[in-house]
């Protein structure tokens, strides 16, 4: 289910998943998508094969292999599935993004005639996976609107000085997503470093889940919370 305020346009479709109702084991339990964390591959095919059947979609997901870089890849893939982030401008092909605390960003035009799906953890944000994703599409950033999906929370996303280091050499503005806390180091607010990268593009155009993997374990999986856990998705794709 999508945020009730998060306004589409009328031709494209969108998702976000939660771990709940699938057929993964402890400790991937139990809608686990994720085929590289040590699940059961058949558990992995019959929860994907249930988004599919589920969201009514034409043609499976594509699931990238993600490496925490900052390569998009438009769709239809063509062999190599090597990328942080998709782009697709035909129907029916459906971008697709895993996470388990990285920031899921989900964007697409105001007129529904393309769509693109990020995952952008510190070290793709920083390095970049934003830009090189708006710098796919055709439209203006100020055409643009972002959805950012649910994602570890600045309350719970703990770094040290050398992360806050990398985005501020940057851009100084940055300084203000990380707060200082009682050890040294510091709490980083993935969601307004996105904003911030975006903003800075054209982007005017935000919607947010206001949701924590970290904090809400019964409905996200979340890797700084439990180590060895599952990944859920979120998809956006132009309808048929």
């Amino acid at each position: 289910m999508l945020p009730s305020h998060w306004l589409l346009p009328a031709n494209v479709g969108m998702a976000l998943t939660q771990r709940s109702n699938g057929h993964s084991l402890a400790p991937w339990n139990s809608f686990n998508l994720g085929d590289h964390v040590g699940d059961n591959p058949i558990h992995v095919v019959a929860n994907r094969l249930r988004l599919h059947k589920d969201l009514g979609l034409s043609s499976p997901p594509a699931w990238l292999t993600q490496v925490h870089g900052t390569a998009v890849l438009e769709l239809p893939l063509a062999g190599d599935n090597i990328a942080d982030g998709s782009y697709s401008r035909e129907q029916g092909l459906v971008c697709c993004v895993m996470t388990a605390d990285c920031l899921p960003v989900l964007l697409c035009d105001n007129a529904g005639t393309e769509v693109a799906a990020l995952h952008a953890g510190w070290r793709g944000l920083c390095d970049g996976i934003l830009e090189v994703g708006v710098a796919r599409f055709m439209a203006e950033a100020h055409e643009l609107r972002a959805y950012f999906g649910p994602c570890i929370g600045p309350q719970a996303f703990e770094v040290g000085a050398e992360v806050k280091a990398a985005f501020v050499s940057r851009h100084t503005e940055d300084a203000g997503a990380f707060k200082p806390n009682a050890n040294g180091k510091f709490l980083a607010d993935l969601t307004l470093l996105a904003q911030n990268r975006l903003a800075r593009l054209g982007v005017t155009q935000f919607y947010h889940s206001h949701q924590c993997t970290f904090a809400l374990a019964a409905d996200y999986f979340s890797y700084r919370r439990d180590g060895v856990t599952g990944r859920q998705a979120s998809l956006i794709w132009l309808k048929d």
